[in-house]
């Protein structure tokens, strides 16, 4: 004896979304996937948000930040990191001495007597964008 499909569950057998067969999908889970791309597109959407106001360079600059530097230093760059200093307001001549050569421009003192921070040469064609999102 074969158990039928509780009724709040509809089993469809040919099931198409964007022109892909979804063969087996339930309207529920289709339902789901739906839902979850959805959330998906809006989360994306709404990762450009935050740039109001800034220059494209600035807003390049904001892209490399959030992906090369917060895993040391504060999401936002005003406040002290896990580990980094704030870097809000550093200059292009200490971020291409840091981020290049893991060295301080000539006189410059340190926020902290620390050197962990290792050369970082893959933003080195964004050091400009950077210094402009951290003025």
């Amino acid at each position: 004896m074969r158990r039928s499909a509780p009724s709040s569950t509809i089993y469809c057998n040919d099931v198409y979304c964007n022109g892909a067969r979804l063969h087996g999908t339930t309207a529920g889970g289709l339902r789901k996937a739906l839902f979850g791309s959805a959330l998906l597109s809006m989360a994306l959407a709404h990762a450009g948000c935050g740039q109001e106001g800034l220059s494209p360079s600035a807003a390049r600059g904001r892209q490399v930040y959030l992906a090369q530097c917060i895993a040391c230093h504060a999401m936002d760059p005003s406040k002290p990191g896990p580990v980094g200093p704030p870097v809000k307001g550093a200059s292009r001549e200490l971020l291409e001495a840091k981020l290049l050569k893991g060295t301080y421009p000539p006189g410059y003192t340190p926020r902290r007597p620390t050197a962990i921070m290792p050369p970082q040469p893959q933003v080195a064609s964004d050091i400009g964008a950077l210094a402009d999102f951290l003025r």
